[in-house]
């Protein structure tokens, strides 16, 4: 399993608006293939901040199968002009400790 990371900063007074665009978006990419879960949640102490969790089966499936896809355009039209600036996505893999 792999797990995509973003931070997203939100421009000033359009949280609300954010949140009901990736309600909508939620429906896009847990539709893909290799998709596994997501969560978004809000900075606590950062108005307009938020973390994107993403689980994936390998990262071919977002880096390809997702971002390559006409899904993905729908996503960009959905919530890419919300940010600023522009969100750095990273993917983690597990740390087997025993």
């Amino acid at each position: 399993m792999i797990l995509e990371a973003a931070m997203l900063q939100v421009k000033q007074g359009m949280e609300e608006e954010y949140e009901d665009a990736f309600r909508q978006a939620s429906k896009i990419i847990s539709s893909m293939k290799g998709y596994i879960s997501h969560e978004l949640q809000h900075c606590m102490e950062v108005k307009g901040k938020y973390l994107l969790l993403v689980r994936w089966e390998t990262l071919e499936d977002h880096t390809v199968g997702f971002r390559q896809s006409n899904e993905y355009q729908e996503w960009k039209k959905l919530l890419h002009d919300f940010y600023d600036p522009f969100p750095l996505v990273e993917h983690f893999e597990k740390v087997q400790l025993s």
